[in-house]
C-alpha cells in the first residue's frame, strides 16, 4: 500500500474486510485537527455509507491491510 498522508485523507473511500452490522463502506468525513497546530494529526471521522453512522478512528489504523482496503471493493 502507498504511504498515507493524513492531510490528504478527506473524502477518501475505504472498505472494511470484515463488515459489522452491514457497515462495509466508509468515507472519511472529517480530519480531526489537534488542539495545538504544531501537533500531528491523529484522528479522522469515518461515516458509514449504508447507515450514515460516524465513528472516530486513528488514521494510522487505515494502513492495516488486514482490516482496510482503500476504495470501495
Amino acid at each position: 500500500m502507498n504511504p498515507l498522508n493524513p492531510k490528504k485523507l478527506l473524502l477518501t473511500k475505504w472498505t472494511v474486510l470484515k463488515p459489522v452490522a452491514k457497515q462495509k463502506h466508509f468515507l472519511v468525513k472529517r480530519v480531526i485537527q489537534p488542539e495545538w497546530p504544531t501537533d500531528p494529526i491523529e484522528w479522522v471521522e469515518l461515516e458509514a455509507v449504508f447507515s450514515k453512522a460516524t465513528r472516530d478512528i486513528a488514521w494510522r489504523e487505515l494502513q492495516d491491510d488486514g482490516v482496510w482496503r482503500q476504495g470501495w471493493v
